[in-house]
This record gives structure tokens, C-alpha cells and sequence, in this order.
């Protein structure tokens, strides 16, 4: 089978996007993880199935794949890569200024500007109310919000802010970013029992009046240069810390988001997405389904 993709980046974190408006297209978590594989296959931190919209208000709907295979709620970087894919592709008509995209995480919205060539610039996200109550994000935590919680792992224990954004993650403030334990503590954490469903962690240095360093965890994939959801988790953690206000510059590895917690309670998210190349892949299975 031959199958077109979009490598595609935002601030760095990168993705295979695949239009499967026909829903022709069935992956298995090996698959998933060959496509993603930076040796063995084309390389990502996950992949997007563009796939028709699930409710009659949205236009699209994302499918989105971890690098292991494992399916994810939402993916911040990932939808401004898809709001790009279809803008650029022409998959919606060349007056429209925003789109409706279903998700595993719930529907979400993205304006956007255009340059000369028509093409996506800039996308901003409106990211829906950010989550705090324990049991839904989920944890296992007692009490309604989890809010620097002591959490125990190999390597000493440290306090965690959990948020959902449509995916959990899990906010540990430190002094130096440069020097967080990211490798070791962002695992140990991801996998804790605390959270049933594994997650995210952010490590967040408050740098100076609006502007926080982030780095992420990804659940799934490792650390990576740059999270949509994990900043506005970001963001949130901050701003109920009284360390930031409702807005902020979140500085990534891979570059700035900004991000906005609006007074309607949701939290919007602006930042760019880059096309890095395209192709067509021919898709051969062994008897076992795997792709060669």
C-alpha cells in the first residue's frame, strides 16, 4: 500500500501526519512505532491520522499516536501541525480563518493567520478549561485538587501539580531547568501509581515576571523539544502558584509558545508549525502485520 505523509514539526516536536479522510488506514502499535522509529523509519515523537470529524460541528477529527504506539488524548504541537496540513493541503477552502478539530480529549478550535502564499502562519488553540479536579485528570490523589503533592520515587521525593489539558500531566517546579532531573525523575513519575494512566511531567523554572523555561517528559515518548498541552499545564501550575498572572511566554528547548488563561476559564495557546518535507511511503507486511 503507498501511503502519502507531512514530516512535520511545531517548536521541534515533530510528527508523521497521514490524511485518512477515507479511513482507510488501520495501525497497529508496531506500525505506529516503525513510522516513528529515527533509524528504521521516517522519525517522530508521534503520528497524526487526519480522519473525519466525529461530531456534526467539527470539521476534522485528529488520531493521534504516541511514538510507542500507545494512543493519546490530545496533542497541542500536533493539532497546530494538523491545522497546518489541511490550511496548506487545500483540504479547506481558502477563505476560512478557523477550524473545529474532534479529538480524544474533547473538540477543539483553531484560529489562524495566513501568509502571502495563503499558507497557515500562526494558529492559536482555544485549549478548553484546564482540569484540576484529582480523580478526573486521573490520580489517585485524596481531596478535590492536587496542588504540590509529595511524590515518592528512587530519586527522592518531589511535589507535583496535576492538570488536565485532555491529557494528564504532572508540574514539578525547580530552581534550573538546565539542571533538572528530566531523564530520571520524568519517568519515575510518568509511570507512578498515582496516575492510573501514566502522564506528562513538566519541569518549570519561573525565569523572570511573565516568562517560565519548560522542559517535558512526554508520556510515551521521552523528552522532547517542546509540548502544546504540557505548556498550558504549564501556565496553569504557575498561575495558581501566584508565581505568573493569566498569561505567559513559555520558553521551550524548541522555541517560545505563548499562552493565555482566559477569563472564560479556558486557556488559548499561540505558536507556529512547520512543514519539513513530504513523501509517499510503500507499505510492504510480513505475515505478522508489521510493516517493512
Amino acid at each position: 500500500m503507498d501511503v502519502k505523509f507531512a514530516k512535520m514539526h511545531g517548536l521541534g516536536n515533530d510528527f508523521v501526519v497521514i490524511e485518512d479522510l477515507a479511513e482507510e488506514i488501520d495501525l497497529s502499535e508496531d506500525a505506529v512505532r516503525w513510522f516513528c522509529d529515527r533509524r528504521f523509519g521516517i522519525g517522530a515523537d508521534g503520528l497524526i491520522l487526519v480522519r473525519p470529524a466525529t461530531t456534526a460541528t467539527a470539521d476534522f477529527f485528529m488520531q493521534y499516536y504516541n511514538a510507542d504506539g500507545s494512543q493519546a488524548e490530545m496533542c497541542g504541537n500536533g493539532i497546530r501541525c494538523l491545522a497546518k496540513f489541511v490550511v496548506d493541503g487545500g483540504l479547506v477552502e481558502a477563505m476560512t480563518e478557523s477550524i473545529e478539530v474532534d479529538t480524544l480529549g474533547g473538540t477543539r478550535r483553531i484560529t489562524f493567520t495566513r501568509d502571502r502564499e495563503s499558507r497557515l502562519d500562526t494558529a492559536t488553540v482555544d485549549m478548553g478549561e484546564p482540569i484540576l479536579d484529582a480523580a478526573a485528570i486521573p490520580t489517585t490523589f485524596s481531596g478535590a485538587q492536587v496542588f504540590e503533592c509529595p511524590v515518592e520515587t528512587p530519586h527522592g521525593t518531589y511535589r507535583v501539580t496535576a492538570i488536565s489539558m485532555g491529557n494528564p500531566h504532572a508540574v514539578v517546579f525547580v530552581d534550573d531547568v538546565d539542571e533538572a532531573p528530566v531523564d530520571t525523575v520524568g519517568p519515575a513519575i510518568e509511570s507512578h501509581e498515582a496516575f492510573p494512566n501514566k502522564t506528562n511531567v513538566e519541569f518549570v523554572q519561573h525565569v523572570v515576571d511573565e516568562l517560565l523555561a519548560v522542559r517535558v517528559w512526554e508520556r510515551g515518548v521521552g523528552e522532547t523539544l517542546a509540548c502544546g498541552t504540557g505548556a498550558c499545564a504549564s501556565l496553569v501550575a504557575a498561575s495558581l502558584a501566584c508565581l505568573v498572572g493569566r498569561t505567559a511566554t513559555i520558553r521551550l528547548p524548541g522555541g517560545d509558545l505563548f499562552v493565555r488563561w482566559h477569563e472564560d476559564g479556558h486557556v488559548y495557546m499561540t505558536g507556529s508549525a512547520t512543514n519539513v518535507f513530504a513523501g509517499t511511503l510503500t507499505i510492504l507486511e510480513e505475515e505478522d502485520g508489521e510493516p517493512v
